[in-house]
């Protein structure tokens, strides 16, 4: 498990959701201050979890990363028209773009699993051609 590329890319993509939990959105707002956003956190903070322990069930820990993903692009949209509707002057801080990151941590994570399972089963049509040969 842990030496799959997958999982090196699930597990920042899950630190970087865990940094939300601390950091501050504008000034001295913290993502968990509006509710409906530590809801969010929280499902996709759950997401990331399943989908890094989640290793022998590739199919399952795929999706689950991939909906993660999805949600991680809606939260940012949302964050987006947040930040563009309320502030006047631009303040940027830097875990603006964590859910964008962490979606595309998500999707490479994905496609990784999504590439080991093409992977084994070739290898079981292999395996299950030479035993009908025998």
């Amino acid at each position: 498990m842990w030496q799959r590329i997958q999982t090196l890319y699930l597990i920042l993509a899950t630190g970087l959701v865990a940094a939300l939990f601390f950091c501050t959105k504008a000034g001295d707002i913290t993502y968990t201050e509006y509710w409906p956003y530590a809801i969010l956190l929280i499902v996709i903070a759950f997401l990331q979890v399943m989908a890094t322990t989640t290793w022998k069930h590739r199919i399952f820990q795929m999706r689950t990363a991939s909906l993660a993903a999805i949600i991680l692009i809606g939260l940012q949209a949302w964050l987006v028209v947040d930040f563009i509707s309320t502030h006047n002057d631009p303040v940027f801080h830097v875990t603006a773009v964590f859910p964008v990151v962490a979606a595309i941590l998500d999707f490479l994570a994905a496609r990784s699993i999504l590439a080991d399972e093409m992977l084994v089963r070739s290898a079981d049509r292999l395996r299950a051609a030479k035993r009908k040969k025998k």
